[in-house]
């Protein structure tokens, strides 16, 4: 692929929106090199795929041969935005924060080439503005901006409260920009707003207006929007294992947007693939095992990718029990004694709840009864993924 294709891919690849699209176009055909940047506030220990829409787009651009910034919003998570939420985000104590960012720079590092990004905090510089400064960057903005968001007006429309402190996240934002001078930021759709300020407040203080490239927002597991709140996600963190069988349990209405935005499978590629779903002649299962393999190779690498396929295969195709299945020595403990000690459930009612849904299996039967005993040298499974054996 020449470089014009790779613009154009960027430029159009997984994005909803670029402004100013023209401006940026001409930037990067002019072999300038840009000051890209993306900010994660570490509400959440961990990154996911979600995330990786993001991620892999500042990867491409490190590919054309420009700067990654990557700021971790280590003063902003603490402040909460509200963009994507529908009642009020509760500010997040310091130590959460830092406890949540351990290893935020080890996870980006799974997609970003670390080498040649600049990492920041951005408590370098929001930490240090005083009244004075502040009052500088909300005088470019009216409350009726804010207000008008499509968020932040239903919530008022029903009367829930909306703290003066949501007010403050897109000024925090905003100066991000104008901190690292970016000339380019990403962002999903939700984060549209927050994006602006950044162009508003650069103009203020003497700066190029940065071009804006917002992705599309995918969806988890359960068909909503991907979220770590709701549980829906598929970390980075995870393991071959459990991240390949996660996306082959998406919905088979997504696969082809996961191909889009969550792989960099050739788009040739992914067309064909979508063809054959369309027509109905091939089984979706067959398609989603190669999108399991790219994303979960993305994260781990090919051989990454081989355990996950080989795990799938056996335990979800052929019936097969892991090998590296955890033991447990309990034979002759109760069936709700076994979940709990192997944490297949975190209590006793969940234990009992999972059994009164048909969810545990024990040797490959159904059990439900909360008496049942356990007897040496048999297989305890929950679900389709979780096993454990009683020795």
């Amino acid at each position: 692929m020449n470089k014009e294709s790779q613009i154009d891919e960027l430029l159009t690849r997984g994005v909803s929106e670029v402004i100013d699209k023209e401006h940026l176009k001409k930037a990067l055909l002019s072999g300038k090199k840009l000051r890209v940047k993306l900010g994660i506030d570490p509400t959440s220990p961990n990154l996911h795929i979600g995330r990786m829409v993001t991620l892999l787009k500042l990867r491409d651009f490190q590919e054309l041969g420009h700067q990654a910034v990557f700021i971790v919003g280590d003063f902003t998570g603490i402040i909460g935005d509200t963009s994507d939420k529908e009642a009020e985000r509760k500010m997040l104590g310091q130590e959460v924060v830092q406890k949540n960012m351990q290893t935020y720079k080890e996870q980006a590092s799974k997609i970003l080439d670390m080498d040649r990004a600049e990492v920041r905090h951005n408590s370098e510089w929001l930490g240090k503005l005083n009244f004075g400064e502040i009052g500088r960057l909300a005088d470019q903005f009216s409350l009726a901006e804010f207000v008008a968001r499509e968020n932040i007006k239903k919530r008022m429309d029903a009367g829930n409260r909306v703290s003066l402190r949501e007010l403050l996240y897109p000024l925090m934002q905003g100066y991000d920009s104008i901190a690292v001078e970016a000339d380019v930021e990403l962002g999903g759709t939700d984060q549209r707003f927050n994006l602006l300020a950044g162009r508003t407040l650069q103009k203020n203080y003497n700066q190029g207006p940065q071009d804006i490239l917002m992705t599309n927002l995918i969806l988890g597991t359960d068909g909503r929007k991907m979220s770590s709140s709701w549980g829906n996600t598929i970390n980075l963190t995870e393991d071959p294992k459990e991240m390949f069988g996660k996306v082959m349990s998406v919905p088979d209405d997504i696969i082809i947007t996961y191909f889009v935005h969550c792989t960099r499978v050739p788009m040739e590629e992914v067309t064909e693939y979508e063809k054959q779903l369309a027509s109905g002649k091939v089984n979706p299962r067959d398609i989603k095992m190669k999108l399991a393999f790219e994303i979960t190779k993305l994260v781990w690498g090919k051989e990454g990718a081989e355990e996950g396929q080989k795990h799938f295969t056996s335990v979800f195709q052929e019936h097969e029990v892991p090998e590296d299945v955890p033991k447990f020595e309990m034979a002759g403990e109760s069936i709700v004694d076994v979940l709990v000690a192997s944490q297949l459930a975190s209590s006793k009612s969940d234990a009992r709840r999972l059994l009164e849904q048909g969810s545990i299996k024990v040797n490959e039967m159904v059990v439900k009864s909360a008496e049942e005993i356990v007897e040496k040298d048999s297989v305890v499974q929950k679900g389709k993924r979780f096993f454990v054996k009683v020795v």
